[in-house]
Formats: C-alpha cells, structure tokens, sequence
C-alpha cells in the first residue's frame, strides 16, 4: 500500500540575477568587456547608450555614481568621467613575444638539407618557454616515426639540434642547466673573452659548482682563490633561462594586463575609480519597449508571440543591467575597504608598510559574503601611482610583536631577506640563527616558519648562499 504524506521544507535558490552577478563578479575587465559584446551580440533588446537622449527609462542605463559609495572621510571616490584616466604607457606585458617565430627565422638563414630544415621545424616546437628542450630525443625520434611517418635516429636529430643551439639567445635548446651553461660560456669564448676555468669548472665540477664546494673545484682544477672566484663570477651572470630572457615589441593586445581600478594620490587626497571599461553604458532598445506598448492588447496569435518574445528579450536585458550596476557597486565597495586598510601603501608604494589583511576582514568591512569578495579579488589588477599590482598584493596574514603591535607576514618576510642580504657571505646564517635574529628585534617565530618565508622568497640554505 502507497503511504503519501505532505511535508514543508525551505530551500534556497539564486534568482536569474544573483547568477548574472555571480558570473560577472569573478571576470577581469578584458573578458568583462567580451561578456558585454556577447550579450549585445545575443540580445537584440539590449543596446549601448550611445546617444545624450533622457527617457523616461533611465533607471535602465548603466551610470552608477560611485561618489556615493565613498566612507573613507581622507580620500574619494571619483568616476571616470573626471580627469583620473587610465594610464596606458603604464601596462604590463604578461609574457614575451613568440621566441620559436624568432628561432624559425633563424633556422631558415642556415644552409641546411630540405629534411634537415623539416627536422629543424619540429625540435624548435619542443622548446620550452625557458629555452629548453626537456624530452629526450630517443622518444622525439618515436613521436616523429608515429605522427609524421619520419624515419630519424637520435643521432641525426643531435646534428641539427647542434645547429639550433648556435642561435641566439645563447644557451638555448639545451637539455639541462649544465649543458645551458656550457653552451652560453662556449659563446663567450668565441668572442674572445677568457672564460676557460669558467667552462671546465661546469664541465667537469658541476655537482661542486653547484653545492659550492670550493675546496673539491681547487684541487679537481689545481686553480687558485683567485682564479675560482674569477670562474665562479662568470658562472653566476649567465642566464639559466635564455627563453625567458628574450623579449620584442609589437605584443600583442592578449597579452596585456588592463587593470580594473585607477587609485591616484594626488593634492593629498587618494582617487578611486573604476576604469572606464569597467562602466559600460547600456540601455534597452527603444523599438523593444514601444512594441511592448504598442502590442499590450494582442489581437491575434502572432501578437501574442511577438509580444512574448520581446517581453523575454526585455526582461533579460534589464536583468544584464541590474547585474552590471550591482558588480560596479561591489567592485567600487571592495576596493575601498582595501585602499581604506592600505592607504599608506598607496599613498607611498612602499609594500613594507602594509598592514595585515585577509578576505575575512574585507567580508566583514563590506557585509559581503566571503565567497563575494574572493571572486572580486581574483584576477583583478589596479593602477597606482607606482605601477599596476595585482589586489592579491594588498593581502597579507599577520603576527604579533613581543610589544602587541600588529605586523605582517610580508614585511616580516621582508626583514628577513634584509638579515640574509646583509649577512657575512662566508659565514650565512642558519636558519636557527636567523631566529635569533628575529628574536631579537622583538619577532617570536619558530625555525621552520623561517625556513618556509625563506623558501617562499627564493634564498636558499645557508651552505648554497656561501661565497668565496
């Protein structure tokens, strides 16, 4: 027998709204903008307000004043119709121009055979954005017997690899840092320059090089101080990374960052604004709306569609822009609690006097939930005075000094990279000393915390940091 029952229970759900904004609020201003063009593109009920014309509808058009948003009482908040303007000079490159478009150009100079150019083509595809080519050549020679039905031997494949590690940047197409350093210091020497207990010393050392131990490379070499401290510097101002290091003009829009805020210090006043393709401006199509008016007793079945239609194209274009204004407003709101927090880093660029902060304390400043904050942080950039930074920059975790004061994570990091830099380089400090150290200036932290802003800021152990 079926046993039925009623029951309530309460169930939450997004409105069509809280989607749209929860979509928006994660994007960058460069993919904001495409998500623009494509509802424009989608809707034909939707528009850009392109025109000075005032309607009855202009609670429809996108133009939110963010002065109102302002509770800093020491800076304000202007919109980018005032005179702060994105700086474009100002805009990072994110990567480097094609370097295997540069490496093509130079196997094409080379007096090479036909297959030889073929094979050339296909080892400057396994180069890497560092210059390397980490695959060996055995399974090369494999993945060109398979997709190219290309009968090679590594041995062959080696020939022409020679031919690509002549090229420039120096250094590139090898297979591993020694072979890197080989190659560049091989350069050196073709110039003239005297470099030759530099090479044996990567040549034939390389693990002591590398573990720097000095008295192995002496007697190994039979070479001096002198001579070992002459090699060592010769070694240290090569590049480990040759694809890296190559970098051209023409970059390509892709590949640069726009920022999403402009925050000026400027009279003694910090400005802050969204910048303006952050602030599209956008309107329901005229023609949508009088068809509504026109067709609002629908006479026959095809008003009845065409009504329907444009109620669906109208309602979702007022949904677009409701869900713009409110990303606007977030945006404006999240961005002025961080300038409120950091205002001294702003004001100066310095980043060692920034104050702890983590997304909880933003969410709280706000009222925003945290989830809302984090998509606002992520993948945003701002303008400053200083340079463009990403607004994960302005967050930092905090400690307490044996007097209470409150500090952050980053400028105890800072400190210690200060300790190791001035430190005596033949005899760096562990990291049990560099707890000492800390201790000392009024920081409690424990060994293996220092170690792991050590690793976090690139230094390695005292024994790798030993010079001669």
């Amino acid at each position: 027998m079926l046993n039925q029952s009623l029951y309530q229970r309460q169930q939450q759900r997004l409105s069509p709204l809280q989607i749209q904004l929860i979509r928006l609020l994660e994007l960058p201003v460069q993919e904001f903008n495409q998500r623009v063009q494509e509802e424009l593109d989608e809707n034909p009920a939707l528009e850009e307000n392109n025109d000075d014309e005032f309607s009855d509808v202009a609670s429809e058009v996108v133009n939110v004043d963010l002065t109102t948003i302002d509770s800093a009482p020491d800076y304000h908040i202007g919109s980018s119709g005032h005179s702060t303007e994105l700086n474009l000079q100002s805009l990072v490159p994110a990567n480097n121009l094609d370097l295997q478009s540069t490496l093509l150009q130079q196997l094409q100079l080379r007096k090479l055979s036909q297959r030889e150019q073929t094979l050339g083509v296909f080892l400057i595809g396994y180069i890497d954005d560092d210059g390397y080519i980490r695959r060996p050549l055995s399974a090369i020679s494999d993945d060109l017997a398979f997709t190219q039905n290309l009968e090679v031997t590594a041995r062959e494949l080696g020939h022409v690899l020679k031919v690509i590690q002549d090229f420039d940047p120096a250094g590139i197409g090898a297979r591993n840092l020694q072979e890197c350093l080989l190659l560049q210091l091989h350069a050196k020497a073709r110039e003239g320059e005297d470099v030759e207990v530099a090479r044996k010393m990567v040549a034939t050392a390389f693990d002591d090089f590398i573990n720097k131990r000095y008295d192995k490379i002496k007697q190994q070499l039979s070479i001096s101080d002198k001579e070992l401290k002459q090699a060592f510097s010769e070694v240290v101002h090569l590049n480990p990374k040759p694809g890296g290091s190559f970098s051209g003009l023409n970059l390509p829009s892709a590949n640069i960052i726009f920022p999403d805020f402009i925050v000026e210090y400027k009279d003694g006043v910090l400005q802050q604004s969204l910048t303006p393709r952050n602030i599209p401006s956008l309107k329901v199509a005229r023609e949508y709306r009088q068809m509504l008016q026109q067709y609002s007793v629908a006479k026959n079945e095809a008003e009845r569609e065409a009504v329907m239609f444009a109620r669906q194209k109208v309602e979702a274009a007022k949904w677009f822009i409701d869900a713009i204004k409110q990303r606007q407003l977030t945006l404006v709101s999240v961005m002025s609690a961080i300038v409120e927090r950091q205002k001294e880093v702003f004001i100066t660029g310095e980043f060692n006097l920034i104050k702890p902060l983590i997304l909880k304390d933003i969410s709280e400043k706000t009222g925003y939930d945290l989830s809302t904050v984090s998509r606002v942080v992520s993948s945003k950039y701002v303008q400053t005075n200083f340079g463009i930074y990403s607004l994960k920059d302005f967050f930092s975790e905090g400690m307490q000094t044996e007097s209470g004061e409150e500090v952050s994570t980053r400028k105890i990091k800072q400190i210690l990279a200060d300790c190791i830099t001035t430190e005596n380089k033949k005899t760096p400090l562990s990291d049990e000393a560099l707890m000492e150290v800390l201790k000392r200036k009024g920081y409690i932290i424990a060994r293996r915390t220092i170690a792991k802003y050590r690793e976090q800021l690139g230094i390695p152990i005292a024994r790798l940091r030993k010079t001669i």
